[in-house]
């Protein structure tokens, strides 16, 4: 006797409001599901942004701990935003995450993006993870330019840099003698700051004077 596949159906809206009802996806999903003869052995409701990792929506870190356990063998959604809109290196790393735990995954929408059926899981799990690489390569050369725009506007990027007038602000708070995260406090420069460059000026940090035993 063939074993009846077990499908867990993932449905996801943002909100309750603006007509999102999560149940014009499960009908759908539920019906596809009788048609194939599968079972469907768990249902995941989820209102939250998808842009949320899987560990960040409460269904979705359900799922995934479900997954492990092999309660089911493929988890279906209506089509791949449903399940993730966290960008697709996100997407790739939770698809593979379910292969690991031997769960395929169907987008009834997408066809094409399922990774149910074997022959192409692999296939499609690669040509994912390449574009996820392209698309951070993309982000990787827009942050780039961005930067070199900036640099040519003369804008300053990062930390402004220890000058004279910071050097002798911390000199004369050190001639206090207060202790070192006081001076930080006072003058407003990073403790790390202080440090490094009251070592620098040849200060060393103001011993501590324990109180006498009464």
């Amino acid at each position: 006797m063939i074993k009846r596949k077990r499908v867990a159906i993932y449905a996801r809206v943002s909100t309750d409001k603006k007509g999102q009802d999560p149940e014009n996806q499960l009908q759908q999903l539920r019906t596809w599901c009788g048609r194939m003869d599968y079972e469907v052995a768990r249902e995941y409701v989820e209102h939250e942004s998808g842009g949320k990792g899987a560990d960040q929506r409460p269904q979705c870190a359900r799922l995934f701990t479900d997954a492990a356990k092999r309660e089911f063998d493929m988890v279906l959604v209506w089509a791949l935003d449903r399940f993730s809109r966290n960008g697709l290196t996100s997407t790739v790393v939770d698809l593979q995450r379910l292969r690991s735990h031997g769960v395929g995954f169907h987008s009834y929408s997408e066809p094409h993006l399922s990774t149910d059926n074997e022959l192409v899981r692999d296939v499609l799990l690669a040509v994912l993870a390449s574009l996820a690489k392209l698309e951070r390569q993309k982000i990787s050369e827009r942050t780039k330019a961005g930067l070199e725009r900036a640099r040519a506007r003369g804008k300053r990027l990062g930390r402004a840099p220890f000058n004279a007038y910071n050097r002798e602000k911390l000199r004369i708070a050190l001639e206090t003698g207060k202790p070192w995260h006081a001076v930080s406090v006072a003058t407003g420069i990073p403790y790390s700051t202080v440090k490094k460059h009251a070592r620098a000026l040849g200060y060393s940090p103001p011993e501590r004077h324990e109180s006498p035993a009464r």
